[in-house]
């Protein structure tokens, strides 16, 4: 087991199996030293553990909680491409999209949900630049995507 997956044991959270597309698309893609998401959803064993709007249908708290999910299922790709966690470098950058009701101005503080832990499990390794940007829906009425970008070593 990684160090990275020791300390998400230790915070009670495990690396859920890599979230099916839903698309025709690929979970993550290695080029040269950087592994690139596509944009992972709140997926609970193959499926939304809740839908709606951040602000109407979702509160901030529930959508933070799920910007955790959908760095968990972030990680579980970047794993799927260079099959250990411990060689990541650093994060470089998250993009967080919130589905957000009209009136709804939090984005930031739900997409901290994926920035902190990353921040938790990879230390100064997860600390990264970021984007959080409201957007009136997204793939199966998810109320957060996650997308990132992480600079790896290669293999030892």
């Amino acid at each position: 087991m990684s160090k990275v997956e020791e300390k998400l044991a230790e915070l009670g959270l495990t690396l859920p199996a890599v979230a099916a597309p839903v698309a025709a698309y690929v979970p993550a893609v290695r080029s040269g030293d950087h592994v690139l998401t596509a944009g992972q959803l709140p997926m609970v064993a193959g499926k939304l553990a809740i839908t709606g709007k951040v602000g109407a249908e979702v509160t901030a708290e529930e959508a933070k909680q799920l910007a955790q999910t959908c760095a968990l299922n972030g990680l579980a790709a970047v794993k799927s491409v260079i099959g250990d966690l411990d060689l990541i470098e650093q994060v470089v950058k998250v993009v967080g999209f919130v589905a957000s009701a009209p009136d709804f101005t939090g984005q930031p503080g739900v997409i901290n949900g994926a920035s902190e832990l990353l921040g938790q499990v990879l230390g100064e390794a997860g600390v990264h630049a970021r984007s959080a940007v409201g957007v009136s829906v997204l793939p199966l009425d998810a109320p957060v995507e996650i997308e990132f970008q992480v600079r790896v070593r290669a293999a030892v």
